[in-house]
């Protein structure tokens, strides 16, 4: 899918290889046009920085020197890595303020539903009554 205007993208999870970094990334900067590319990463990810650090750099891209120095990651490693990336806590970017609004919307449809439930509940039970009476 090429998406058309996406001028960053945010990777709120390390890319397991640098080939799958490259795909991600790739969304901006289509066509000669610029884009930056902004990846969140954990301590638990410095095995993997290393590889596409590399691919930066050779973008022409800078590269802070630290990641340069980071130990490189050996194949055994890699591919335990890439069959089972690592497991992180679920991100949610909706704000606080949008979730409890959302709440309240839905216990309040709640409360209406039951509402009506009860009132077609006593309509039923007086029609059954004049019914029987009839």
């Amino acid at each position: 899918i090429d998406f058309k205007g996406v001028n960053m993208v945010i990777n709120y999870d390390l890319p397991t290889s640098a080939v799958e970094y490259i795909h991600r990334i790739g969304r901006t900067g289509r066509a000669g046009h610029a884009g930056k590319a902004v990846t969140f990463f954990t301590e638990d990810d410095k095995p993997l920085l290393r590889s596409i650090a590399n691919v930066i750099q050779r973008a022409g891209c800078p590269v802070p020197d630290y990641i340069k120095h980071f130990p490189k990651l050996q194949s055994k490693q890699k591919k335990k890595f890439i069959k089972k990336p690592l497991t992180r806590e679920a991100i949610c970017t909706t704000p606080q303020c949008f979730l409890k609004k959302n709440k309240r919307k839905k216990r309040t449809a709640k409360e209406n539903v039951k509402e009506k439930k009860k009132v077609n509940e006593v309509t039923d039970a007086s029609n059954l009554k004049t019914a029987s009476k009839s």
